[in-house]
């Protein structure tokens, strides 16, 4: 069960269409698997075509019209999407979210003991920080805070970072006030896809040199 969930200063913003790429690609991967998430952003979504539609209407500059359409023929077509990319080996019995489907995954590259990454390139914006981390049972990432916001969704496994404890489906976002580390639970392997908005700060000189050389 779903203990832990995207908060409405993430939904309010998909919902207007106004969050960024990276950060959309973690909370749409949640929402896969959230069906109260889900909900509140379809209320979110309802409630802005309500206001839309009450709003009173403006009128629009003379050669509006005009301007917009010969922007749009300055537009180049869109290519057709892309076939799905190949994507690397997840644990047995855990499928990728379909928010990844046609996103550029690297390989797993080792970075520690038991510790694991792959870069994430969306197609909206591909130099977004999002990662695939990989963390084996009673491993942990180093004790860290952040230079802005992450947020994390588990796919598969748990970890503690003595705040909570998050398992599969949980969503978590964290800025430069949580100072944690978080411990994979034994029995299974802890996947997760992170959006990094800054630089990861590392209590430990080793690791902050390892963050600065894979851009967390």
């Amino acid at each position: 069960m779903i203990q832990h969930h995207a908060g409405d200063e993430l939904l309010l913003p998909l919902a207007a269409g106004r969050l960024s790429a990276g950060q959309a690609l973690v909370v749409s991967a949640h929402l896969e698997s959230c069906t109260e998430c889900r909900a509140r952003l379809h209320s979110l979504q309802a409630l802005g075509g309500a206001l839309l539609e009450q709003a009173e209407p403006a009128a629009l500059e003379a050669g509006a019209w005009e301007r917009t359409l010969r922007r749009i023929d300055r537009l180049a077509p869109e290519a057709a999407p892309a076939a799905p990319a190949p994507h690397p080996a997840l644990p047995e019995g855990v499928s990728w979210p379909a928010s990844l489907r046609f996103c550029r995954v690297s390989g797993w590259r080792w970075i520690g003991p038991g510790v694991s990454f792959a870069r994430v390139a969306g197609p909206h914006d591909p130099a977004a920080s999002v990662y695939l981390l990989r963390i084996g049972e009673g491993r942990s990432l180093p004790r860290h805070t952040h230079g802005g916001i992450e947020l994390t969704q588990v796919l598969c496994g748990a970890f503690d970072d003595g705040r909570a404890l998050f398992g599969p489906g949980d969503f978590d976002a964290a800025d430069e006030s949580v100072h944690h580390q978080p411990v994979v639970q034994t029995g299974a392997t802890c996947v997760c896809l992170a959006y990094v908005g800054a630089r990861m700060r590392f209590d430990g000189r080793i690791a902050s040199l390892i963050g600065g050389w894979i851009g967390m």
